[in-house]
């Protein structure tokens, strides 16, 4: 199977905007032969935590809410990222999972949010997994990749790609991006797809480098840093 990963610029706290930035990309990958494209960490209004607690608006209110209409009509299986109303009073930072056809394949909560994110979101509790064309997937967002256990656990459950929605800065992010991930595939034997922000996201500035590595953790692919753009790979069962 081709996987692309994305990378992209949001638009503060703008969710048509960013569906349809993220819409083309995904319809970039799909011409580039790929079945599946993973997206950054709150693709849907860029990393604004100050805007997501203030307009509850800009929180999904579920997996079909039709403000993803034009991301699920794209004819590609696709990994996004949104704010997620729950039962209680704050979000979850969640990954939902569409295939091809649009349907809703699974949904993941970040479990280990990041330090003034605790303030923000409803941590999650249940793995991020499932299937699509013979391949099982772990899902992991951004700060849950700093886990081992995280992904110990999925490669236990006989997940072979691990899926991750992220936000790494400039700075020390550069150095995180270009070890926790090659050193996740190179543990576990697990093909890692990394997508990233890049350029202004909330009170960073996001590195690029959107990324595919094999097991044993040499690169298959790579983004630049600067470029709003998608980067694609094999993966094999």
């Amino acid at each position: 199977m081709k996987i692309a990963a994305a990378q992209l610029t949001c638009v503060p706290a703008d969710m048509p905007a960013n569906t349809r930035r993220s819409a083309a990309l995904a319809a970039e990958a799909r011409a580039r032969g790929a079945e599946l494209v993973v997206f950054p960490e709150l693709t849907l209004t860029g990393y604004e935590l100050d805007s997501l607690t203030a307009d509850p608006g800009l929180w999904l209110a579920d997996a079909e809410d039709p403000r993803l209409d034009p991301l699920r009509s794209t004819g590609i299986a696709v990994a996004v990222n949104a704010a997620l109303r729950t039962d209680g009073p704050l979000p979850a930072l969640a990954t939902l999972v569409y295939g091809a056809d649009g349907g809703h394949v699974t949904t993941y909560a970040k479990q280990h949010l990041y330090g003034h994110e605790q303030g923000v979101f409803a941590a999650g509790e249940v793995p991020g997994r499932f299937s699509l064309g013979g391949i099982r997937f772990s899902l992991g967002v951004c700060y849950d990749n700093h886990f081992p256990q995280l992904t110990d656990r999925a490669a236990a459950d006989g997940c072979r790609v691990h899926l991750a929605s992220s936000l790494y800065g400039t700075g020390d992010g550069i150095r995180e991006r270009a070890t926790v991930y090659p050193g996740i595939a190179e543990r576990h034997g697990l093909y890692v797809v990394l997508a990233n922000h890049v350029g202004p996201a909330g009170p960073w500035t996001g590195c690029g480098g959107a990324a595919l590595w094999e097991p044993g953790g040499a690169l298959l692919a790579e983004a630049d840093d600067r470029t709003a753009s998608v980067v694609t790979a094999e993966v094999g069962a």
